[in-house]
Protein backbone atom coordinates (compact mmCIF):
# COMPACT_ATOMS: atom_id res chain seq x y z
CA UNK A 1 0.00 0.00 0.00
CA UNK A 2 1.76 3.20 -1.19
CA UNK A 3 1.09 6.74 -0.01
CA UNK A 4 -1.14 7.47 -3.00
CA UNK A 5 -3.39 4.55 -2.09
CA UNK A 6 -3.73 5.42 1.59
CA UNK A 7 -7.47 5.58 2.30
CA UNK A 8 -8.94 8.68 3.87
CA UNK A 9 -11.40 6.99 6.21
CA UNK A 10 -12.46 3.63 7.63
CA UNK A 11 -15.34 3.52 10.08
CA UNK A 12 -14.74 6.09 12.80
CA UNK A 13 -11.07 6.56 11.88
CA UNK A 14 -9.13 8.45 9.26
CA UNK A 15 -5.59 7.90 8.00
CA UNK A 16 -2.51 10.01 7.45
CA UNK A 17 0.57 9.47 5.35
CA UNK A 18 3.77 8.67 7.27
CA UNK A 19 7.43 9.20 6.46
CA UNK A 20 9.44 6.83 4.30
CA UNK A 21 10.99 4.06 6.38
CA UNK A 22 8.26 4.29 9.03
CA UNK A 23 7.97 0.52 9.36
CA UNK A 24 11.73 -0.02 9.08
CA UNK A 25 12.17 1.48 12.56
CA UNK A 26 9.27 -0.58 13.88
CA UNK A 27 10.16 -4.17 13.01
CA UNK A 28 10.37 -7.08 15.43
CA UNK A 29 12.70 -10.09 15.16
CA UNK A 30 11.56 -13.71 14.79
CA UNK A 31 12.93 -15.61 17.78
CA UNK A 32 10.43 -18.22 19.02
CA UNK A 33 9.39 -21.81 18.32
CA UNK A 34 6.46 -23.61 19.93
CA UNK A 35 8.42 -24.57 23.06
CA UNK A 36 9.38 -20.97 23.75
CA UNK A 37 5.80 -19.88 23.10
CA UNK A 38 4.50 -22.55 25.51
CA UNK A 39 6.89 -21.26 28.17
CA UNK A 40 5.83 -17.67 27.52
CA UNK A 41 2.15 -18.57 27.80
CA UNK A 42 2.45 -20.80 30.88
CA UNK A 43 4.98 -18.46 32.44
CA UNK A 44 2.61 -15.52 32.05
CA UNK A 45 -0.07 -17.37 34.03
CA UNK A 46 1.78 -19.55 36.51
CA UNK A 47 1.98 -16.86 39.18
CA UNK A 48 -1.73 -17.56 39.67
CA UNK A 49 -0.73 -20.82 41.36
CA UNK A 50 1.56 -18.95 43.76
CA UNK A 51 -0.50 -15.88 44.59
CA UNK A 52 -3.96 -14.39 44.04
CA UNK A 53 -6.16 -17.47 43.86
CA UNK A 54 -6.33 -17.72 47.66
CA UNK A 55 -8.62 -14.68 47.84
CA UNK A 56 -11.25 -16.90 46.23
CA UNK A 57 -11.35 -19.06 49.37
CA UNK A 58 -12.70 -16.09 51.30
CA UNK A 59 -15.21 -15.33 48.55
CA UNK A 60 -16.57 -18.83 48.02
CA UNK A 61 -14.86 -21.34 50.27
CA UNK A 62 -13.05 -24.39 48.91
CA UNK A 63 -16.03 -25.84 47.04
CA UNK A 64 -17.07 -22.49 45.61
CA UNK A 65 -13.58 -21.80 44.28
CA UNK A 66 -13.23 -25.35 42.92
CA UNK A 67 -16.45 -25.11 40.90
CA UNK A 68 -15.55 -21.58 39.78
CA UNK A 69 -12.17 -22.87 38.58
CA UNK A 70 -13.83 -25.53 36.44
CA UNK A 71 -16.17 -22.91 34.94
CA UNK A 72 -13.23 -20.62 34.20
CA UNK A 73 -11.37 -23.55 32.61
CA UNK A 74 -14.22 -24.17 30.17
CA UNK A 75 -14.32 -20.49 29.24
CA UNK A 76 -10.57 -20.37 28.63
CA UNK A 77 -10.57 -23.60 26.64
CA UNK A 78 -13.18 -22.15 24.29
CA UNK A 79 -11.29 -18.86 24.10
CA UNK A 80 -7.95 -20.52 23.37
CA UNK A 81 -9.36 -22.53 20.48
CA UNK A 82 -10.86 -19.38 18.95
CA UNK A 83 -7.72 -17.27 19.23
CA UNK A 84 -5.57 -20.16 17.98
CA UNK A 85 -7.63 -20.04 14.80
CA UNK A 86 -7.54 -16.25 14.51
CA UNK A 87 -3.82 -16.01 15.23
CA UNK A 88 -3.03 -18.21 12.23
CA UNK A 89 -5.40 -16.19 10.04
CA UNK A 90 -4.22 -12.76 11.26
CA UNK A 91 -0.65 -13.24 12.59
CA UNK A 92 0.21 -9.75 13.78
CA UNK A 93 1.66 -8.26 16.97
CA UNK A 94 -1.65 -6.59 17.84
CA UNK A 95 -3.27 -9.83 19.04
CA UNK A 96 -6.89 -9.19 20.05
CA UNK A 97 -6.78 -5.67 18.62
CA UNK A 98 -5.84 -7.16 15.23
CA UNK A 99 -8.72 -9.66 15.31
CA UNK A 100 -11.26 -7.04 16.31
CA UNK A 101 -9.97 -4.55 13.75
CA UNK A 102 -10.73 -6.98 10.93
CA UNK A 103 -14.18 -7.70 12.37
CA UNK A 104 -15.52 -4.32 13.46
CA UNK A 105 -13.27 -1.43 12.44
CA UNK A 106 -11.02 1.02 14.31
CA UNK A 107 -13.33 2.10 17.15
CA UNK A 108 -14.10 -1.34 18.60
CA UNK A 109 -10.52 -2.44 17.89
CA UNK A 110 -9.21 0.43 19.98
CA UNK A 111 -11.65 -0.37 22.80
CA UNK A 112 -10.38 -3.97 22.81
CA UNK A 113 -6.82 -2.66 22.82
CA UNK A 114 -7.52 -0.47 25.84
CA UNK A 115 -9.05 -3.33 27.84
CA UNK A 116 -5.99 -5.42 27.01
CA UNK A 117 -3.75 -2.58 28.15
CA UNK A 118 -5.52 -2.68 31.51
CA UNK A 119 -4.94 -6.42 31.79
CA UNK A 120 -1.31 -6.41 30.73
CA UNK A 121 -0.23 -3.30 32.63
CA UNK A 122 -2.16 -4.09 35.81
CA UNK A 123 -1.27 -7.80 35.95
CA UNK A 124 2.50 -7.25 36.42
CA UNK A 125 1.58 -4.82 39.19
CA UNK A 126 -0.48 -7.56 40.87
CA UNK A 127 2.37 -10.03 40.48
CA UNK A 128 5.07 -7.73 41.82
CA UNK A 129 2.93 -7.17 44.92
CA UNK A 130 2.93 -10.95 45.33
CA UNK A 131 6.70 -11.10 44.89
CA UNK A 132 7.11 -8.55 47.66
CA UNK A 133 4.75 -10.62 49.83
CA UNK A 134 7.04 -13.65 49.54
CA UNK A 135 10.39 -11.89 49.80
CA UNK A 136 9.64 -9.56 52.69
CA UNK A 137 9.04 -12.64 54.84
CA UNK A 138 12.55 -13.85 53.99
CA UNK A 139 14.34 -10.48 53.88
CA UNK A 140 12.58 -8.12 56.30
CA UNK A 141 13.38 -4.45 56.37
CA UNK A 142 13.03 -3.62 52.67
CA UNK A 143 9.85 -1.61 52.02
CA UNK A 144 7.35 -2.97 49.53
CA UNK A 145 8.01 -0.18 47.06
CA UNK A 146 11.70 -1.14 47.03
CA UNK A 147 10.85 -4.64 45.84
CA UNK A 148 8.41 -3.27 43.25
CA UNK A 149 10.93 -0.81 41.81
CA UNK A 150 13.82 -3.26 41.77
CA UNK A 151 11.93 -5.94 39.88
CA UNK A 152 10.52 -3.52 37.33
CA UNK A 153 13.98 -2.15 36.56
CA UNK A 154 15.54 -5.62 36.26
CA UNK A 155 12.96 -7.28 34.05
CA UNK A 156 12.15 -4.32 31.84
CA UNK A 157 15.89 -4.18 31.24
CA UNK A 158 15.96 -7.86 30.21
CA UNK A 159 13.02 -7.33 27.85
CA UNK A 160 14.76 -4.37 26.26
CA UNK A 161 18.03 -6.28 25.83
CA UNK A 162 16.56 -8.67 23.29
CA UNK A 163 13.67 -10.94 22.34
CA UNK A 164 15.77 -14.11 22.16
CA UNK A 165 17.09 -13.43 25.67
CA UNK A 166 13.55 -12.75 26.88
CA UNK A 167 12.29 -16.09 25.52
CA UNK A 168 15.25 -18.05 26.93
CA UNK A 169 14.84 -16.57 30.40
CA UNK A 170 11.10 -17.17 30.21
CA UNK A 171 11.71 -20.86 29.42
CA UNK A 172 14.19 -21.27 32.29
CA UNK A 173 12.11 -19.59 34.98
CA UNK A 174 8.88 -21.24 33.80
CA UNK A 175 10.48 -24.69 34.11
CA UNK A 176 11.79 -23.72 37.55
CA UNK A 177 8.32 -22.56 38.58
CA UNK A 178 6.69 -25.79 37.40
CA UNK A 179 9.38 -27.74 39.25
CA UNK A 180 8.70 -25.77 42.43
CA UNK A 181 5.02 -26.66 42.22
CA UNK A 182 5.79 -30.33 41.66
CA UNK A 183 8.12 -30.36 44.67
CA UNK A 184 5.35 -28.73 46.68
CA UNK A 185 2.72 -31.27 45.61
CA UNK A 186 4.96 -34.26 46.29
CA UNK A 187 6.24 -32.80 49.56
CA UNK A 188 2.80 -32.22 51.03
CA UNK A 189 1.51 -35.65 49.99
CA UNK A 190 4.66 -37.59 50.94
CA UNK A 191 4.94 -36.06 54.43
CA UNK A 192 1.32 -36.71 55.33
CA UNK A 193 0.54 -32.98 55.50
CA UNK A 194 -2.51 -33.31 53.29
CA UNK A 195 -5.81 -33.44 55.18
CA UNK A 196 -8.89 -32.88 53.03
CA UNK A 197 -10.99 -31.91 56.04
CA UNK A 198 -8.78 -28.85 56.54
CA UNK A 199 -9.83 -27.55 53.13
CA UNK A 200 -13.38 -27.32 54.52
CA UNK A 201 -12.59 -25.36 57.69
CA UNK A 202 -13.99 -21.99 56.59
CA UNK A 203 -17.05 -21.46 58.82
CA UNK A 204 -20.21 -21.73 56.69
CA UNK A 205 -22.83 -19.03 56.63
CA UNK A 206 -26.15 -19.98 58.26
CA UNK A 207 -27.83 -22.72 56.27
CA UNK A 208 -24.78 -23.44 54.12
CA UNK A 209 -22.47 -26.45 53.98
CA UNK A 210 -18.77 -26.85 54.71
CA UNK A 211 -18.12 -27.50 51.01
CA UNK A 212 -20.01 -24.37 49.91
CA UNK A 213 -19.77 -22.12 52.99
CA UNK A 214 -21.01 -19.11 51.01
CA UNK A 215 -23.63 -21.06 49.10
CA UNK A 216 -24.14 -20.87 45.36
CA UNK A 217 -23.41 -17.15 45.40
CA UNK A 218 -19.92 -18.02 46.60
CA UNK A 219 -19.24 -19.75 43.26
CA UNK A 220 -20.17 -16.53 41.47
CA UNK A 221 -18.08 -14.38 43.82
CA UNK A 222 -15.07 -16.68 43.44
CA UNK A 223 -14.98 -16.46 39.64
CA UNK A 224 -12.59 -13.47 39.39
CA UNK A 225 -10.07 -15.32 41.54
CA UNK A 226 -10.52 -18.61 39.66
CA UNK A 227 -9.69 -16.69 36.48
CA UNK A 228 -6.31 -15.92 38.02
CA UNK A 229 -5.32 -19.56 37.41
CA UNK A 230 -5.58 -18.92 33.64
CA UNK A 231 -5.40 -15.19 33.02
CA UNK A 232 -2.85 -14.09 30.38
CA UNK A 233 -2.56 -17.34 28.38
CA UNK A 234 -4.38 -15.28 25.74
CA UNK A 235 -1.36 -13.00 25.37
CA UNK A 236 0.39 -15.51 23.08
CA UNK A 237 -0.98 -14.08 19.79
CA UNK A 238 0.98 -10.92 20.62
CA UNK A 239 4.09 -12.95 19.76
CA UNK A 240 2.84 -13.81 16.27
CA UNK A 241 5.33 -11.55 14.48
CA UNK A 242 8.19 -13.07 16.48
CA UNK A 243 7.22 -16.72 15.92
CA UNK A 244 9.26 -18.77 13.44
CA UNK A 245 6.18 -20.67 12.21
CA UNK A 246 3.00 -19.14 13.61
CA UNK A 247 0.68 -21.53 11.75
CA UNK A 248 2.22 -24.60 13.34
CA UNK A 249 3.53 -23.25 16.63
CA UNK A 250 0.81 -20.93 17.94
CA UNK A 251 -2.09 -23.44 18.18
CA UNK A 252 0.24 -26.07 19.63
CA UNK A 253 1.56 -23.74 22.31
CA UNK A 254 -1.90 -22.40 23.23
CA UNK A 255 -3.59 -25.80 23.53
CA UNK A 256 -0.73 -27.49 25.38
CA UNK A 257 -0.50 -24.43 27.60
CA UNK A 258 -4.16 -24.46 28.68
CA UNK A 259 -4.00 -28.16 29.59
CA UNK A 260 -0.80 -27.57 31.58
CA UNK A 261 -2.45 -24.73 33.47
CA UNK A 262 -5.61 -26.69 34.23
CA UNK A 263 -3.63 -29.54 35.77
CA UNK A 264 -1.51 -27.20 37.89
CA UNK A 265 -4.57 -25.19 38.98
CA UNK A 266 -6.50 -28.18 40.27
CA UNK A 267 -3.49 -29.62 42.09
CA UNK A 268 -2.64 -26.27 43.65
CA UNK A 269 -6.17 -25.55 44.81
CA UNK A 270 -6.81 -28.98 46.30
CA UNK A 271 -3.41 -29.63 47.89
CA UNK A 272 -2.63 -26.12 49.12
CA UNK A 273 -6.08 -25.75 50.69
CA UNK A 274 -5.69 -29.00 52.64
CA UNK A 275 -2.46 -28.28 54.53
CA UNK A 276 -2.48 -27.81 58.34
CA UNK A 277 -4.39 -24.59 59.05
CA UNK A 278 -6.49 -25.31 56.02
CA UNK A 279 -8.38 -22.99 53.74
CA UNK A 280 -8.92 -20.44 56.50
CA UNK A 281 -5.18 -19.91 57.00
CA UNK A 282 -4.38 -19.97 53.28
CA UNK A 283 -7.06 -17.36 52.55
CA UNK A 284 -5.47 -14.98 55.05
CA UNK A 285 -1.92 -15.01 53.67
CA UNK A 286 -0.17 -13.26 50.77
CA UNK A 287 2.17 -16.25 50.32
CA UNK A 288 0.02 -19.41 50.25
CA UNK A 289 2.75 -21.77 49.06
CA UNK A 290 5.01 -20.69 51.93
CA UNK A 291 2.46 -22.19 54.33
CA UNK A 292 2.53 -25.42 52.36
CA UNK A 293 6.32 -25.61 52.31
CA UNK A 294 6.40 -24.98 56.05
CA UNK A 295 3.80 -27.69 56.63
CA UNK A 296 5.72 -30.20 54.52
CA UNK A 297 9.31 -29.41 55.49
CA UNK A 298 9.07 -27.61 58.82
CA UNK A 299 11.22 -24.64 59.76
CA UNK A 300 14.38 -26.05 58.24
CA UNK A 301 16.64 -24.21 55.84
CA UNK A 302 15.00 -26.24 53.07
CA UNK A 303 11.84 -24.17 53.54
CA UNK A 304 13.72 -20.95 52.88
CA UNK A 305 15.31 -22.39 49.77
CA UNK A 306 12.00 -23.68 48.46
CA UNK A 307 10.32 -20.36 49.20
CA UNK A 308 12.94 -18.64 47.09
CA UNK A 309 12.34 -21.17 44.34
CA UNK A 310 8.60 -20.59 44.60
CA UNK A 311 9.13 -16.91 43.84
CA UNK A 312 10.19 -18.01 40.36
CA UNK A 313 6.52 -18.60 39.57
CA UNK A 314 5.71 -14.98 40.18
CA UNK A 315 8.86 -13.85 38.39
CA UNK A 316 7.94 -15.98 35.35
CA UNK A 317 4.60 -14.22 35.04
CA UNK A 318 6.03 -10.79 35.77
CA UNK A 319 8.65 -11.24 33.07
CA UNK A 320 6.27 -12.69 30.46
CA UNK A 321 3.52 -10.11 30.89
CA UNK A 322 6.01 -7.25 30.67
CA UNK A 323 6.74 -8.72 27.24
CA UNK A 324 2.99 -8.69 26.49
CA UNK A 325 2.28 -5.08 27.37
CA UNK A 326 5.36 -4.02 25.45
CA UNK A 327 4.06 -5.67 22.25
CA UNK A 328 0.51 -4.42 22.70
CA UNK A 329 1.55 -0.81 23.26
CA UNK A 330 3.95 -1.19 20.33
CA UNK A 331 1.21 -2.42 17.97
CA UNK A 332 -1.33 0.23 18.98
CA UNK A 333 1.32 2.92 18.65
CA UNK A 334 2.54 1.65 15.26
CA UNK A 335 -1.04 1.94 13.97
CA UNK A 336 -1.45 5.46 15.38
CA UNK A 337 -3.97 4.72 18.16
CA UNK A 338 -1.33 5.72 20.74
CA UNK A 339 1.51 8.24 20.21
CA UNK A 340 3.59 6.84 17.35
CA UNK A 341 6.89 7.43 19.12
CA UNK A 342 6.12 4.53 21.48
CA UNK A 343 6.54 2.00 18.67
CA UNK A 344 10.11 2.90 17.70
CA UNK A 345 12.32 -0.08 18.52
CA UNK A 346 15.76 -0.16 20.09
CA UNK A 347 18.93 -1.42 18.43
CA UNK A 348 17.95 -4.84 19.85
CA UNK A 349 14.65 -4.65 17.88
CA UNK A 350 12.58 -4.43 21.05
CA UNK A 351 9.94 -1.76 21.83
CA UNK A 352 11.94 -0.12 24.63
CA UNK A 353 9.82 3.02 24.94
CA UNK A 354 6.60 1.04 25.30
CA UNK A 355 8.21 -1.23 27.89
CA UNK A 356 9.37 1.71 30.02
CA UNK A 357 6.05 3.60 29.85
CA UNK A 358 4.10 0.49 30.90
CA UNK A 359 6.45 -0.06 33.85
CA UNK A 360 6.05 3.52 35.06
CA UNK A 361 2.26 3.20 34.97
CA UNK A 362 2.26 -0.20 36.71
CA UNK A 363 4.58 0.95 39.47
CA UNK A 364 2.48 4.07 39.96
CA UNK A 365 -0.65 1.94 40.39
CA UNK A 366 1.01 -0.11 43.13
CA UNK A 367 2.01 3.05 45.00
CA UNK A 368 -1.36 4.75 44.50
CA UNK A 369 -3.50 1.89 45.74
CA UNK A 370 -1.17 1.13 48.66
CA UNK A 371 -1.48 4.77 49.79
CA UNK A 372 -5.17 4.13 50.43
CA UNK A 373 -4.20 1.20 52.67
CA UNK A 374 -6.34 -1.14 50.59
CA UNK A 375 -5.65 -4.80 49.93
CA UNK A 376 -3.38 -3.94 47.03
CA UNK A 377 -3.16 -7.44 45.60
CA UNK A 378 -6.90 -8.19 45.61
CA UNK A 379 -7.84 -4.73 44.29
CA UNK A 380 -5.35 -4.86 41.43
CA UNK A 381 -6.31 -8.45 40.64
CA UNK A 382 -9.96 -7.53 40.26
CA UNK A 383 -9.05 -4.60 38.01
CA UNK A 384 -6.95 -6.89 35.79
CA UNK A 385 -9.75 -9.46 35.59
CA UNK A 386 -12.31 -6.76 34.77
CA UNK A 387 -10.25 -5.47 31.86
CA UNK A 388 -9.40 -8.93 30.58
CA UNK A 389 -12.95 -10.29 30.62
CA UNK A 390 -14.23 -7.29 28.67
CA UNK A 391 -11.61 -8.09 26.04
CA UNK A 392 -12.71 -11.75 25.99
CA UNK A 393 -16.30 -10.72 25.33
CA UNK A 394 -15.23 -8.45 22.47
CA UNK A 395 -12.88 -10.94 20.80
CA UNK A 396 -15.35 -13.82 21.01
CA UNK A 397 -17.97 -11.64 19.34
CA UNK A 398 -15.31 -10.74 16.75
CA UNK A 399 -14.72 -14.46 16.12
CA UNK A 400 -18.44 -14.99 15.50
CA UNK A 401 -18.57 -11.92 13.25
CA UNK A 402 -15.58 -13.03 11.15
CA UNK A 403 -17.01 -16.54 10.83
CA UNK A 404 -20.10 -15.00 9.23
CA UNK A 405 -18.69 -12.02 7.32
CA UNK A 406 -15.35 -13.43 6.15
CA UNK A 407 -15.71 -17.19 5.66
CA UNK A 408 -13.12 -16.96 2.86
CA UNK A 409 -10.41 -15.76 5.25
CA UNK A 410 -7.62 -18.38 5.17
CA UNK A 411 -7.61 -20.25 8.47
CA UNK A 412 -4.72 -22.76 8.55
CA UNK A 413 -5.97 -23.92 11.95
CA UNK A 414 -9.68 -24.18 12.74
CA UNK A 415 -11.22 -24.55 16.17
CA UNK A 416 -12.87 -27.98 16.47
CA UNK A 417 -15.68 -26.32 18.47
CA UNK A 418 -16.22 -23.53 15.92
CA UNK A 419 -18.96 -21.00 16.60
CA UNK A 420 -20.54 -23.25 19.25
CA UNK A 421 -17.39 -23.03 21.36
CA UNK A 422 -17.23 -19.28 20.84
CA UNK A 423 -20.84 -18.97 21.98
CA UNK A 424 -20.23 -20.99 25.14
CA UNK A 425 -17.11 -18.97 25.90
CA UNK A 426 -19.01 -15.72 25.34
CA UNK A 427 -21.80 -16.64 27.76
CA UNK A 428 -19.30 -17.62 30.45
CA UNK A 429 -17.25 -14.46 29.84
CA UNK A 430 -20.32 -12.27 30.41
CA UNK A 431 -21.03 -14.13 33.68
CA UNK A 432 -17.42 -13.64 34.78
CA UNK A 433 -17.62 -9.95 33.92
CA UNK A 434 -20.63 -9.55 36.18
CA UNK A 435 -18.77 -11.43 38.92
CA UNK A 436 -16.12 -8.70 39.14
CA UNK A 437 -18.79 -6.59 40.90
CA UNK A 438 -19.55 -9.31 43.48
CA UNK A 439 -17.17 -8.07 46.21
CA UNK A 440 -18.29 -4.61 47.46
CA UNK A 441 -14.83 -3.60 48.74
CA UNK A 442 -13.29 -4.23 45.30
CA UNK A 443 -15.88 -2.32 43.28
CA UNK A 444 -14.07 1.04 43.51
CA UNK A 445 -11.19 -0.47 41.53
CA UNK A 446 -13.60 -1.64 38.84
CA UNK A 447 -15.21 1.80 38.71
CA UNK A 448 -11.77 3.38 38.41
CA UNK A 449 -10.96 1.02 35.56
CA UNK A 450 -14.19 1.97 33.79
CA UNK A 451 -13.26 5.65 34.15
CA UNK A 452 -9.84 4.91 32.65
CA UNK A 453 -11.51 3.24 29.66
CA UNK A 454 -13.68 6.34 29.23
CA UNK A 455 -10.68 8.68 29.34
CA UNK A 456 -8.73 6.58 26.84
CA UNK A 457 -11.68 6.41 24.47
CA UNK A 458 -12.04 10.19 24.69
CA UNK A 459 -8.38 10.43 23.59
CA UNK A 460 -9.19 8.23 20.62
CA UNK A 461 -12.34 10.09 19.65
CA UNK A 462 -10.90 13.57 19.97
CA UNK A 463 -7.38 12.94 18.69
CA UNK A 464 -5.91 9.63 17.59
CA UNK A 465 -8.73 8.41 15.33
CA UNK A 466 -7.77 11.19 12.95
CA UNK A 467 -4.13 10.05 12.83
CA UNK A 468 -4.21 6.32 12.10
CA UNK A 469 -1.53 4.62 10.00
CA UNK A 470 -2.75 2.51 7.10
CA UNK A 471 0.70 0.93 6.63
CA UNK A 472 0.53 -0.87 10.01
CA UNK A 473 0.02 -4.61 9.28
CA UNK A 474 -3.18 -4.89 11.35
CA UNK A 475 -4.70 -1.92 9.54
CA UNK A 476 -3.43 -2.83 6.09
CA UNK A 477 -4.91 -6.32 5.98
CA UNK A 478 -8.26 -5.04 7.27
CA UNK A 479 -8.33 -2.20 4.75
CA UNK A 480 -7.53 -4.52 1.85
CA UNK A 481 -10.39 -6.83 2.87
CA UNK A 482 -12.76 -3.87 3.20
CA UNK A 483 -11.78 -2.59 -0.25
CA UNK A 484 -12.31 -6.03 -1.81
CA UNK A 485 -15.71 -6.28 -0.18
CA UNK A 486 -16.75 -2.91 -1.59
CA UNK A 487 -15.63 -3.93 -5.08
CA UNK A 488 -17.61 -7.15 -4.91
Amino acid sequence: MNDESVPKRAGSGSYVAVEDGYLDSRRLKKSAGWGMLWALGVGAVISGDFFGWQYGLTAGGFGGLLIATLIAAVMYFCLVLCIAELSTALPHAGGFYSFTRSAFGPGVAYLNGVTDIIEYVVTPAVVVVGIAGYLKALVPGIPDWGWWLGFYVLFVGINIRGTALTFRISLIITLLAVSALLVFFVGVLATGSFHYADALNIPPDPGQSAFLPKGLYGIFAALPFAIWFFLAIEQLPLAAEESHDVVRDMPRALILGIFTLLGLALLTLVINSAIPGGARAVAATDAPLNLGFTAAFGGKATTTVLSLISVTGLIASFHAIIYAYGRLLFALSRAGYLPRGLSVVSRYQTPHRALIVGAVVGFGMCVLISSFKANVGAALLNMAVFGSVISYVIVLIAYLKLAKSRPELPRPYKSPLGTFGAGVGLILAVICLLATFAAPDLRPGVVGTAIFIGVMFAYYWLYSRHRLVAHAPEEEIALIAEAEKELS
